[in-house]
């Protein structure tokens, strides 16, 4: 099994894992971090599956601006897309439980 990085998946972890943990806090309680990138990895994510939704409908429709290829390639990046957020996901769940599971 390849277990390289896609460019695609690269692009969805940028910031993530380069980003400091920050306490919320400031002028109106801003967000900061890593929570601010997970933000913005899910708008995106949410973005791409959006796209691939439509394309998909107008290639059922008949749509001869529309390509089934164009329409292949824009399901495919939503799909590793949302892979590469959910295992960010399951880390972070994971970091998470394993801390509070730490003795004091």
């Amino acid at each position: 099994m390849d277990m390289r990085i896609s460019p695609l998946t690269s692009q969805a972890l940028t910031g993530i894992g380069q980003t400091q943990l920050k306490r919320p806090g400031g002028v109106g309680g801003a967000e900061g971090g890593m929570a601010a990138s997970f933000k913005d990895a899910l708008k995106s994510v949410s973005s791409a599956q959006n796209e691939a939704s439509r394309l998909q409908t107008q290639v059922q429709l008949g749509n001869p601006k529309v390509s089934l290829e164009e329409t292949m390639l824009a399901m495919q990046k939503s799909q590793v897309g949302f892979q590469a957020t959910l295992h960010v996901r399951n880390r972070m769940v994971q970091a998470y439980t394993d801390i509070m599971n730490m003795g004091v």
